[in-house]
């Protein structure tokens, strides 16, 4: 396979966030958090509010959203059997699918399927784009190159995971430097059965990096050398970020290309987490901890540096497993929401908002409800955000307000 060139887009992306980087004081020789958050004009989060309108129905099992930049105004939606619907704003959703690979995906249990997807950095040139999927005949969870120019898929990594169905990641994201992460599960089951999130011969229970722009010997993708694992004994040297139970979803800032993390927890806790630029190697604590609190304690390692979660909350009042969402920057609600992260539950449904502060610190409310059963957030090319809800399957544009009420995280 040649080399896939996209030097001159990534440094127009280096570019661009070089300022915001430095906003934030983030950078690569420095990954904490700075103590001044970037100036904002958005209104405090306990005088804003999200509702949302429903733009389309019809869609099966929907998992994932993408926006390609080509001026069509599209939205490209993943379907848990393995197509990929397409809607647009003024004609609904397309009667063909983007894609199909159906014949290629286990959709068995509750968890497999077309589970996510990331538009290549040089979309519009190359027309390719990359897809998580379980793939069959043993739910192997898979990383693949499609190409809509001839309808091909190359697939590019695969993990086992063929004993349970469940927690099987799938989040897709490229970084302003055009690295593409991947996000996978534990290896599903409950608690850990196989102690991978705090283990690093396994690609389960991580996010990992990696550079699919070119091959370097016998895989198809590399490798980069400042992954924090790189040369380690024993280590899969793919991995960014472990301690990870099911990071369904995260997300990049590309204000600051900071990572936003929505990490599904076991009976007790829901957390979110948020890495700095450069954060690698982070052990974010799954199985020794779950949230804030502790697990088990065989699974605890000797003097255990742990990144602590920006924000947990407990699996009570019918919540059960947080939606990773995306920091807003469109311009229809910007002198509401500018800044704001925006993340869900599957099953409360709450709209949970998030800003860090000057201190520190950050600041959290719950500001509305979505419909019923969210899982996934993405938003168009113009920084607008979507959501898609599973079951009855559809499509909602998320809009804000400000309120004169105060709401209580």
């Amino acid at each position: 396979m040649s080399p896939r060139r996209w030097t001159g887009r990534l440094l127009l992306v280096a570019a661009l966030t070089l300022g915001p980087l430095a906003a934030y004081g983030w950078a690569a020789e420095d990954p904490q958090v700075a103590d001044e958050p970037p100036a904002t004009t958005a209104v405090p989060l306990e005088q804003l509010s999200a509702t949302s309108t429903q733009v389309a129905s019809g869609l099966t099992r929907p998992t994932a959203i993408a926006a390609p930049d080509d001026g069509t105004g599209r939205l490209f939606i993943t379907e848990k059997a393995g197509t990929v619907a397409v809607y647009h704003p003024d004609t609904g959703l397309a009667e063909e699918p983007l894609l199909d690979v159906t014949d290629v995906v286990d959709e068995s249990g509750n968890e497999r399927g077309l589970l996510g997807m990331a538009l290549a950095p040089d979309f519009n040139d190359s027309q390719e784009l990359y897809l998580a999927y379980t793939a069959l005949p043993d739910g192997a969870v898979t990383l693949g190159r499609y190409s809509l120019a001839d309808g091909s898929l190359e697939v590019l990594l695969s993990q086992e995971h063929a004993q349970y169905s469940n927690h099987n990641g799938g989040q897709l994201a490229f970084d302003a430097d055009g690295l593409l992460y991947w996000g996978i599960g534990d290896g599903g089951g409950s608690g850990d059965p196989f102690d991978s999130g705090q283990r690093l011969d396994t690609l389960l229970g991580k996010i990992l990096r990696i550079d699919v722009s070119a091959a370097c010997g016998d895989l198809a993708y590399c490798v980069p050398e400042d992954n924090p694992f790189v040369g380690v004994a024993g280590a899969r040297e793919e991995i960014w970020a472990y301690g990870l139970r099911n990071p369904w979803r995260f997300s990049f800032d590309p204000a600051d290309n900071s990572l936003w993390i929505g990490d599904v927890g076991q009976g007790q806790e829901e957390e979110i987490d948020h890495l700095a630029p450069g954060q690698g190697g982070a052990n974010l604590g799954w199985s020794c901890r779950e949230g804030t609190v502790e697990y088990d304690a065989a699974q605890c390692p000797e003097n255990p540096d742990f990144v602590e979660p920006v924000h947990s909350y407990p699996l009570t009042g019918g919540n059960c497993a947080v939606i990773g969402g995306l920091v807003y920057h469109g311009q229809e609600y910007a002198d509401l929401a500018e800044g704001t992260y925006l993340a869900s539950d599957y099953c409360g449904a709450t709209a949970i908002a998030m800003r860090p502060t000057a201190d520190g610190g950050y600041e959290q409310a719950n500001i509305g409800t979505f419909q019923t059963q969210p899982t996934a957030i993405g938003q168009d090319a113009n920084g607008e955000l979507y959501y898609v809800n599973d079951l009855p399957g559809g499509l909602h544009k998320i809009e804000f307000a400000q309120t004169g009420q105060t709401r209580t995280p």
